[in-house]
């Protein structure tokens, strides 16, 4: 197969799809006028902004008044984890996350701890990188305000058991925060079914541009502003509203809305044609998460005997875009929180590989990618100590 530029780093950002171009730039040719004014230019852009709100609250099953818009989803974890402690302080001092967390909850949480006396129980997860309820119902105190578990992990994929989760924390009355910046447009989500306080999402996943996300606060819920200023966003979240954003994320939701089912359904056929590939073309290889309760969008592995870093180095030099980990980490010569968090030693660890799909994947990319990374692991193990000692029987 002849050279072509394969992309399968869509969980670290997707490309902005044409409807969300175009959307965007009607309103910034249009609709120019600042939606707190009074004047009819900022009167004709506020039902932008409301209209997008609802196609968000739409999509997770939510009310449109329950829709904060932020400037992504790093921002709405910092804003559910830091706003509910703030909040919630003369209750308690205890919150509840996990070991694999993004590090906008890792390190909120981390700051909390280390600047304002509260206390956090991170989880363990299992060899595919899911909590234990069991630990989860013996971690809860007297004194726990927040329970914060991702929906689904962004460098495996594996789902979490969300709407026990939620029962847990309603039955404990504790406030539930889940991250579903991967989750969202990929799972069909009803926040009220699952018992779900507070979400977070992000414009840059699900085909929109980046710099805008949201998170949706259940109607009674009363937490902290974690930005102050001007009275936008229903005096919760201050700053001139960034709207042509704005509109592109309520279209990026009002076509995940509509395309739910046919996009899992496409996706899931290549992520499984691509695992069960790498598996037979290439011995020694790991499939990081969980093979069922798992995203459609990523299919991820360990390759033993080689480093990562030369591995995507070298794929991208045949035009394949990958990750090792997560994008948020890329430079760092530590192994992901989450790979060592599913206990895989450091050498296995470092030669991961994280392959993620798109609406805009082929099956084309799926069998360039089938033919070329085969080949670019037998080269680079043919250079490593390590594998050459495996082969003769000394590393085992």
């Amino acid at each position: 197969m002849e050279f072509r530029r394969v992309y399968l780093d869509n969980s670290a950002t997707t490309p902005v799809k044409d409807e969300v171009i175009n959307e965007m730039v009607d309103v910034l040719k249009n609709y120019h006028g600042n939606p707190s004014s009074i004047h009819q230019f900022g009167q004709d852009v506020k039902p932008l902004v409301e209209k997008s709100r609802q196609s968000v609250a739409k999509l997770i099953g939510a009310q449109s008044n329950e829709v904060y818009f932020t400037a992504g989803g790093s921002e709405a974890d910092n804003w559910a984890i830091k706003g509910t402690a703030f909040a919630l302080k003369n209750k308690g001092n205890h919150i509840i996350t996990s070991k694999i967390e993004h590090h906008a909850v890792l390190h909120t949480c981390e700051y909390l701890e280390k600047f304002h006396g509260f206390e956090v129980t991170y989880l363990d997860v299992n060899d595919k990188g899911m909590i234990n309820i069991d630990e989860l119902k013996s971690s809860i105190r007297p004194t726990t305000i927040l329970i914060s578990i991702m929906f689904a992990n962004n460098e495996i994929g594996t789902i979490q058991p969300i709407k026990q989760i939620g029962e847990i924390s309603r039955e404990n009355k504790i406030l539930f925060h889940t991250d579903a910046v991967q989750a969202v447009g990929n799972i069909e989500i009803d926040v009220n079914e699952m018992n779900i306080d507070m979400l977070s999402l992000s414009g840059h996943k699900i085909y929109a541009p980046k710099g805008v996300g949201a998170l949706y606060i259940k109607k009674g819920i009363k937490i902290h502003n974690l930005i102050h200023g001007g009275a936008q966003e229903r005096k919760l979240r201050a700053g001139t509203e960034n709207t042509a954003g704005i509109a592109a994320i309520g279209k990026a939701c009002e076509l995940a809305f509509e395309n739910l089912n046919d996009h899992t359904k496409r996706i899931t056929e290549l992520r499984d044609k691509l695992i069960k590939g790498v598996l037979e073309k290439i011995p020694h290889t790991i499939v990081t998460g969980d093979r069922e309760q798992r995203l459609s969008t990523i299919a991820s592995f360990c390759f033993r005997f080689i480093e990562g870093e030369a591995l995507l180095l070298s794929l991208d030099m045949v035009g394949i875009a990958g990750s090792s980990g997560s994008a948020c980490t890329s430079g760092a010569l530590d192994p992901s929180h989450v790979l060592m968090s599913l206990g895989l030693t450091h050498e296995i660890a470092h030669g991961s590989l994280r392959l993620s799909l798109s609406d805009f994947t082929t099956d084309e990319d799926i069998e360039y990618v089938l033919e070329k990374l085969p080949v670019i692991v037998e080269r680079l193990r043919s250079m490593s100590p390590l594998y050459e000692a495996f082969q003769k029987g000394e590393n085992k």
